[in-house]
């Protein structure tokens, strides 16, 4: 037999001197395998679009192995396939697209949209420091600062009134710390990368102004009260009202991305660690589905990107009825056992469990005795997703 390569390594240690964004989306290179995408094309090439689908709910407990695939290598541009695989399962998947520098040669043509001038009015200071009741343990590695749109502070019944496609959501962004020199512009556009994909999904429910707490409003008032006052503070602050005002509007019960595209205009301009300016919208939702963008600017008001995602969320009424239809108890369809795992003839928790693992709200730990495993799940008073 020849030699034996490890693929399962423990994760490098936290390096100081990089900022805490780098240090998340740190990748360990498993040399028999081949480095991540970026880096198998030349330093003079730098990522123009990416297109990504979301396949399958991830396990953080899991090691992420990524799978890529030269798939076309060209004097001016690259293209690359990488797969997220857990468990042999590909939960992840992108196509990443390279331009050389300066292959456009001279500019023919060039226009941008620009960024709106009461944005740049609104743009934080440097010495920014998140508000007292976002602060948590373990931080995320980035930073927002939500800022007033048009038509923000009109009142809850006149935002009702408006067309949601008239709706905008401002907040500028950056990661937290200073991005390191080593780690350089591939680690800005990374950092960029995740940043994009870490809000982007609340802008239907935000414009909407749909209840997305794992709580619903008649419940409230029985909350502690400092839990009460936190989810006040963080409704005001995201632009979304009192949590009066939302009484009896549509419950989200689940809400995922599909996929995600990203379009980098000005890559060799983008500094993550900078703050950014981002306007999101959406022009269509229907059938269960919804299409939101999101244009990133640089503080100098330089279009840096493009983004776009669609999402699906399912409302309470209809999530529940789904997960407990009368018909179903205490048996599962037949078809739904066929759609999320092998056998029909499974019991109501494997199925409860398959489901719980689609909506990412439960704790779960779920194998097969067989296996040498056990089942285990349990699952929330309220299932729901926190956008």
């Amino acid at each position: 037999m020849g030699e034996r390569f490890p693929t399962l390594v423990r994760p490098p240690p936290v390096d100081t001197s990089k900022a805490p964004i780098e240090n998340a989306l740190e990748l360990t290179e498993l040399s028999i395998i081949g480095p991540a995408a970026q880096r198998t094309v030349p330093p003079n090439f730098v990522v123009h679009s990416y297109h990504c689908f979301f396949v399958l709910a991830g396990d953080s407990s899991v090691p992420i192995l990524y799978h890529v695939e030269r798939v076309r290598e060209g004097r001016s541009f690259c293209t690359r396939t990488v797969q997220a695989r857990q468990r042999g399962h590909a939960i992840f998947t992108v196509t990443c697209s390279f331009v050389r520098e300066g292959s456009g040669g001279e500019e023919a043509v060039s226009h941008a949209v620009p960024v709106p001038a009461d944005a740049l009015a609104q743009t934080p200071p440097d010495d920014y420091e998140d508000p007292p009741f976002l602060r948590r343990a373990g931080d995320d590695p980035f930073q927002s600062f939500r800022c007033k749109a048009p038509g923000d502070g009109d009142g809850e019944e006149d935002d009702d009134k408006k067309e949601p496609t008239s709706k905008r959501v401002w907040q500028w962004v950056r990661a937290r710390g200073k991005i390191s020199e080593k780690g350089g512009l591939r680690a800005h556009l990374s950092a960029l990368a995740y940043v994009s994909d870490s809000y982007f999904i609340g802008t239907v429910s935000r414009i909407h102004r749909l209840w997305r707490y794992p709580v619903g409003p008649e419940d409230v008032d029985k909350l502690d009260p400092q839990v009460r006052e936190h989810l006040e503070r963080v409704n005001e602050w995201e632009g979304y009202g009192t949590l009066e005002s939302l009484a009896g509007r549509p419950e989200v019960g689940m809400m995922v991305s599909l996929d995600h595209s990203i379009y980098f205009h000005n890559p060799s301009k983008v500094r993550a660690d900078e703050w950014m300016f981002v306007e999101m919208e959406s022009p269509w939702a229907g059938d269960g589905r919804g299409v939101v963008m999101q244009k990133i600017y640089s503080r100098d008001g330089t279009l840096l990107a493009t983004a776009f995602q669609e999402v699906s969320f399912v409302f309470f009424f209809f999530f529940f009825f789904f997960l407990f239809p009368p018909f179903l108890l205490p048996f599962p369809s037949p078809t739904l056992c066929l759609f999320l795992q092998p056998s029909p003839f499974c019991g109501w928790l494997n199925w409860l469990t398959n489901i719980a693992r689609l909506v990412g709200c439960c704790t779960i730990k779920a194998e097969e005795e067989e296996r040498g495993e056990q089942v285990e799940a349990m699952r929330t008073p309220r299932l729901g997703l926190v956008v």
